[in-house]
C-alpha cells in the first residue's frame, strides 16, 4: 500500500509566511512553485520546503491541509516547526 497524497508546508524567504498546500506529487508541484508556475504563490518566491506528511486517503490529506490553514492549524504548526522557523526568521 502507498501513500500517496502529500500535504506540505513552505516558507517563503521573501515574507517569511508559510503556505500550506497538497498533492500527488510532491516533486512536480515543488518544481511549479519553484518556477512561478502557480499563481498564489509566483509574487512570494523564493521557498523552501520544511514540512511534509503523507495520507493513504486523499480526503484525510485535504482534511488536514484545511486544519492546517485555520489559526489553530496554524498555531500547531508554529510550534511544532519553532526551531526550523527561527532559522528561517533569523536569516
Amino acid at each position: 500500500m502507498r501513500l500517496q497524497y502529500c500535504v506540505y508546508v513552505l516558507i517563503s524567504l521573501k515574507d517569511r509566511n508559510l503556505y500550506v498546500g497538497y498533492t500527488t506529487d510532491l516533486q512536480q508541484r515543488l518544481t511549479a512553485h519553484f518556477n512561478g508556475e502557480v499563481a498564489s504563490t509566483a509574487p512570494r518566491r523564493p521557498f523552501r520546503l520544511i514540512y511534509c506528511e503523507y495520507h493513504h486517503a486523499m480526503s484525510d490529506a485535504k482534511r488536514r491541509e484545511q486544519y492546517l490553514k485555520t489559526s489553530a492549524g496554524k498555531t500547531g504548526l508554529k510550534l511544532m516547526l519553532r526551531d526550523a522557523l527561527s532559522e528561517f526568521r533569523q536569516a
